[in-house]
């Protein structure tokens, strides 16, 4: 396929920052992205607004910001430029290093941050009371904690994680064997009630500093039932309710406080950091390099940045980690002017800051999952399955599921044909095997492979306990072996929660193609086990068919190939600009694709790179609305038969159906799945879903798919994006294309943005008996 001529990549518009809070846009909410449901991808680009849309990543740029690279969204937004993006440097001394020589240099880290733990949570519990493990959570990590806790007795404190030694993981803690989560016809979301009172409190400070109201459900959700108080006495806590910007706060805060704050005032700069590393976390990032953060505090007019850092990590506000090895005096370095080997053999330091939130998450799973390599019984014998297995590729992976106890398996769509033949091979031995999805469409298409619908749940359904086995006697999910499938979509707080909720001597192989957007949030937990050679890896051999596939393939190794479609399976359609791009996708979805491939348009998945724009999600829905269901809108904007997107959590996107609505609230079918969402979060959590991004995308697949490429969506395009994108249809792919050569530009030199996390060097750093880890 070659690039036609598009039209001259166009402008989008940027957000002019107010000295007080405006409102965010119809929706706005949840910690990640633009718009309130326009989720599961990465973090979009914020929009007029600015509130972060709760489950997807900037897929390009939006209404009012710069857009995202390959599956780790770059905020280009000029205040926030570098925010997230700047690598190297170092700050701070990181904590007293532990002195024992028989430690690990992931237990030397921990031991050396208890110290500043323990001060941090002594500091949290006198204000709200012991906090458990896991309460750092939120969205889908929250979400499935909520069911794992059901069934566990005890309650662990937040520094065990930071506590117990790396290298001998931990037993399971045993549950009562009558305790089982509840099971449930959907997944519901876990948003913080808010009383009358609580919000007339808010109500009252937002009017006094100049803030609308509109604010005051999400600070209350945000901030809790003391929300007014909160604000009153320290204004800048305005910035953790979704869609505020510092600028806001500010002029919030001068309104409260007058003369009595500045711009090095403490409750601020705490703010601040706060906020950057929770921006870091929407870009995918776990942590945040220390000389980024202090650039960006300049920036915001902070006078001393490192004064600054060191206050917050002192307040608990953020945690302080260590990468790399420091020179010392003992490691044979030169002295006094002496040459030493270790010289040019010394890595540079680099100091991270990260929330507690995240650390908790990849220390706990860095210990889970060195749990199941060490506790696996690796001398089974599959050797009789693996014979009778349908490819080669099939027959290497329950080799390798047999010895090892965890293992990576990656291909494309037609290698999901191998692990669904693990399943399959291990269920004939009489193991208690099970695939686990993304979502409810990767679960229908697993199902088919193994030809039995008991074989494949999805995630959230089998952690909240309406999927699945269920719990064993100890508490963890009754099985000997679990494949993961679309591993790419983890994020390190979901998968910290389902490595502790399986058992001990299970197996566990994560399967995904590494070539798609990663997770909406933060983390890249496939790609750092793959990179830290943590387990045994198997690559499939089996290709893609047809057209799509051949063209997806060369994507995935940076060329943008001419294909031979002669069923029209790959369709290029040139356009000028937004408008007629806009046209043409109305048209293809309405008439042609129907036509010629005999698929309806409620099989047609409409994909473009953002949400704003003149072709961006918000005005491809408006156009095709008016024209496949034109209606009122009179539940909440919503008619029966609009396709929509229903988003329970940050960074989770299930697309469905509207049925009806009532006092109880706008019921949708959900892939078969009947989900009421209450009139309270139909605003914020439903949008309309003919159009998605790529990251809202990822592990589904339609029929056909048509691609939005509008001019000013250059920007926003990379490798990983195309290739997630232009592989979501089955039969049929038309690319609506308008933006000239910027498409083989970003296939073949915009690759994946890497993503700052901490899993893979805790994972090198452990114990590595054998071969494992």
């Amino acid at each position: 396929m070659t690039a036609l001529p598009g039209d001259t990549p166009g402008t989008v518009g940027t957000d002019t920052p107010q000295d007080t809070v405006s409102p965010p846009e119809a929706g706005a909410e949840g910690p990640e992205h633009a718009e309130a449901p326009e989720a599961s991808d990465a973090p979009d680009a914020p929009d007029a607004s600015d509130a972060p849309d709760p489950s997807d990543a900037p897929d390009a740029p939006d209404a009012s910001e710069g857009g995202e690279s390959s599956g780790t969204p770059a905020d280009t937004d000029d205040d926030a430029r570098g925010d997230a993006e700047a690598e190297a440097g170092a700050d701070a001394a990181p904590a007293e290093a532990a002195p024992a020589a028989e430690l690990s240099e992931a237990q030397a880290e921990l031991a050396a941050q208890r110290e500043l733990r323990e001060r941090i949570e002594k500091r949290k519990a006198e204000k709200a009371g012991p906090i458990a493990a896991g309460t750092g959570l939120s969205g889908t990590a929250a979400e499935l904690l909520a069911a794992v806790r059901a069934v566990e007795s005890g309650e662990k404190a937040g520094t065990a994680f930071f506590d117990r030694p790396a290298a001998a993981p931990a037993s399971r803690r045993p549950a009562p064997a009558a305790a089982q989560p509840p099971r449930t016809s959907a997944p519901e979301a876990t948003a913080r009630a808010a009383t009358p009172e609580a919000l007339d409190a808010v109500r009252a400070v937002l009017t006094e500093g100049g803030a609308p109201e509109a604010l005051a459900r999400p600070a209350v959700g945000a901030l809790g039932e003391q929300a007014a108080e909160l604000l009153r006495t320290d204004p800048w806590r305005l910035l953790a309710v979704p869609g505020v910007r510092p600028e806001q706060a500010d002029g919030f805060a001068r309104a409260l406080l007058g003369a009595d704050c500045g711009p090095d005032d403490g409750r601020r700069t705490a703010a601040l950091i706060g906020w950057l590393l929770e921006r870091a976390a929407l870009q995918g990032h776990t942590a945040m390099d220390a000389d980024a953060v202090r650039t960006a505090l300049a920036e915001r007019a902070v006078g001393d940045p490192e004064a600054a850092v060191r206050d917050a990590v002192e307040e608990g506000v953020a945690l302080v980690f260590q990468e790399g090895d420091e020179p010392s005096a003992d490691d044979g370095g030169a002295a006094d002017g002496e040459a030493g080997d270790a010289d040019v053999a010394r890595e540079p330091v680099q100091v991270l800051l990260g929330l507690d939130r995240y650390a908790l998450a990849e220390e706990s799973l860095a210990d889970g999952l060195a749990r199941l390599v060490n506790a696996c019984e690796k001398a089974a014998d599959w050797a009789e399955a693996a014979a009778s297995a349908p490819s080669p590729s099939a027959a290497e992976l329950i080799r390798t599921a047999a010895a090892a106890g965890l293992v990576a398996h990656s291909g494309g769509e037609a290698a999901r044909a191998e692990p669904a033949a693990l399943i399959a091979a291990a269920r004939g031995l009489g193991l208690r095997a099970l695939g686990a999805t993304h979502s409810e469409d990767g679960r229908r298409r697993l199902a088919a492979a193994t030809g039995d619908p008991d074989t494949a749940v999805t995630l959230s359904g089998l952690l909240s306990g309406a999927q699945g086995p269920g719990r064993d006697e100890d508490g963890a999910l009754a099985l000997d072996l679990l494949v993961v499938l679309d591993a790419p979509q983890l994020d390190v707080e979901g998968a910290a929660v389902l490595v502790e909720a399986l058992a001990d001597g299970a197996r566990l192989v994560l399967s995904g193609d590494p070539g798609v957007l990663g997770s909406a949030g933060a983390g890249r937990v496939f790609g750092d086990v793959l990179a830290a050679r943590t387990c045994p890896q198997v690559v499939s051999r089996t290709p893609d068919p047809g057209p799509i596939g051949e063209l997806v393939s060369g994507i995935g190794i940076g060329e943008l190939n001419q294909v031979d479609a002669p069923g029209k399976e790959v369709v290029i359609v040139p356009v000028r600009d937004a408008g007629e791009a806009v046209h043409r996708t109305v048209q293809l979805v309405a008439d042609s694709v129907p036509r010629a491939f005999s698929i309806p348009a409620e099989e047609t998945q409409v994909i473009t790179v953002g949400h704003g724009g003149a072709a961006g999600t918000r005005a491809l829905n408006e156009a095709l609305k008016q024209r496949l269901n034109p209606g009122p809108g009179r539940f909440g904007g919503f008619d029966p038969g609009d396709r929509v997107v229903h988003v329970p959590a940050p960074g989770r996107a299930v697309p469905g159906v509207v049925r009806s609505a009532d006092a109880e609230g706008l019921h949708l079918d959900c892939g078969g799945v009947p989900v009421v969402v209450p009139q309270e979060r139909v605003e914020s959590s439903v949008r309309h879903g003919w159009a998605l991004s790529a990251h809202q995308a990822a592990g589904m697949r339609w029929p056909a798919a048509v691609v939005v490429l509008p001019g000013d969506a250059a920007q926003g395009l990379s490798r990983p994006w195309v290739y997630t994108a232009f592989g979501r249809g089955e039969r049929h792919l038309s690319v609506v294309h308008g933006v000239d050569q910027a498409l083989p530009h970003a296939v073949a030199q915009v690759p994946a943005q890497e993503r700052t996390t901490r899993l893979r060097p805790l994972l090198e750093a452990l114990p590595t008996p054998g071969a494992a880890l």
